[in-house]
């Protein structure tokens, strides 16, 4: 039975056409819209036009480094999550892209499929809680403002004064000449 579909996009960005085959194949039936590229510099041109939830990138490719790739894809497109997945891991590399490139995840070849697929079912839920936040924060501050321009129309109106118990005292007279 078919996953349901899954509004996320993923880049993977790798030279060799195996990898991205066997990746394909990994991750046909969890519904996400699958792009792919095989250098960076196709990649970059991809995202310019067309942003995506997450960007799945090899370190060792010709031209430019998955490093150097994710470190522009973090200073160009900052919302998209950030991965490495590659066979020549060392622990500076591993690092240099969680430091430099702010990666969310730091992957091996071969890659285990259900690693693989928790991790980005881990990806987009923090993705979603990212977006969520962001949308909040945007409501508080909108609201904020909105406080303040009522306040500067009407001065006072956000003063509450409660008496020993915690209950809102209302001065009649203060009352009547807001009302008036």
């Amino acid at each position: 039975m078919p996953s349901q579909p899954n509004p996320y996009s993923i880049l993977i960005v790798d030279d060799e056409e195996n990898v991205q085959k066997a990746l394909r194949r990994s991750l046909r039936k969890e519904g996400y819209e699958l792009l792919f590229a095989s250098q960076p510099s196709e990649a970059l041109a991809l995202i310019k036009t067309r942003p995506v939830d997450l960007v799945l990138s090899d370190h060792l490719m010709p031209n430019m480094t998955g490093l150097e790739f994710l470190k522009l894809v973090r200073d160009r497109h900052p919302d998209a999550l950030r991965m490495m997945l590659t066979g020549h891991a060392d622990m500076q590399t591993a690092i240099d892209a969680i430091n430099q490139g702010e990666i969310y995840r730091f992957l091996t070849k071969p890659w285990d499929d259900t690693e693989l697929k928790v991790t980005l079912h881990l990806a987009f839920e923090q993705l979603a809680l990212q977006r969520e936040n962001r949308r909040l924060l945007a409501m508080v501050r909108r609201q904020h403002d909105l406080l303040q321009s009522i306040e500067r129309e009407y001065p006072g109106i956000g003063r509450v004064v409660r008496d020993a118990d915690g209950a809102i005292v209302i001065d009649e007279a203060e009352l009547s000449a807001a009302i008036a």
